[in-house]
């Protein structure tokens, strides 16, 4: 599963996926997005209070469980940064791993600096194929290399194309909800990335159950990197390739 090699994309009509980022503080909050009626992949910040009992809870829910490795800018005992060493790097990450078990994939907390830096980008991609672990880019800049150096070593990996809730009112999320099943009628496909928010969650539990009926399949996060074949999407690259 964590080696992939570009290929051509699978005819098919429109098919979404939904990542859940910053899991782990508020159990409460955490086991409502636990409750989304599908294949929601729940992304854990392992500094929080509540990361490895959620974590075997999304497990034992048949949930994806996702690190959410923090990068620089975020701080904290887990979170990479380029000037650290890459031996210290990946002792972060064996213990990020420790802290949420079951992790099929990782994807980065914030990261802009860090993603943009090749040779820690090389490392990390490098790291997750030994583990066996597929990556999501967050894109949280358009300079990160992240997703290049993981489609390079031919590494199991995806991008990101929507970010729902940069701006968290009702009406926004609604609208980006709608931006990502219209990409996903035009290009195939559409990754999601979402937070716990009360107003995302609102969006998310009106509108998921509504989207076979509009033709749309929900799909778990390992299976759209199958169906993406490891190929960058028009807006990350050019004839399959990451730029």
């Amino acid at each position: 599963m964590a080696c992939a090699q570009p290929s051509a994309p699978r005819s098919h009509s429109a098919r979404l996926s939904l990542v859940i980022d910053d899991l782990g503080q508020n159990l409460t909050r955490d086991r409502r997005v636990l409750a989304l009626p599908g294949p929601v992949a729940m992304a854990i910040l392992p500094d929080t209070p509540h990361a490895t009992e959620l974590a075997r809870e999304a497990y034992a829910a048949g949930k994806t469980v996702m690190l959410h490795l923090p990068m620089d800018p975020a701080e904290g005992p887990f979170s990479w940064h380029p000037e650290q060493p890459a031996a210290e790097r990946f002792e972060r990450i064996e213990a990020a791993l420790r802290a949420v078990p079951h992790a099929r994939g990782l994807n980065n907390h914030m990261g802009s600096r860090m993603t943009a830096d090749i040779p820690p980008m090389a490392g990390l991609m490098n790291e997750l194929q030994r583990r066996h672990l597929f990556f999501l880019d967050s894109r949280t800049s358009a300079s990160t290399h992240a997703a290049a150096e993981a489609q390079r070593i031919g590494l199991a990996s995806l991008s990101r194309d929507i970010f729902l809730d940069d701006d968290p009112s009702p009406e926004a999320i609604a609208r980006q909800f709608e931006r990502a099943v219209e990409l996903a009628r035009r290009q195939g496909s559409a990754v999601m990335i979402g937070h716990p928010y009360p107003s995302t969650l609102a969006v998310l539990e009106r509108e998921l159950p509504r989207l076979a009926a509009q033709g749309i399949e929900w799909i778990e996060i390992r299976q759209m990197i199958a169906v993406r074949g490891n190929r960058a999407m028009a807006a990350h690259g050019k004839a399959g390739i990451y730029r």
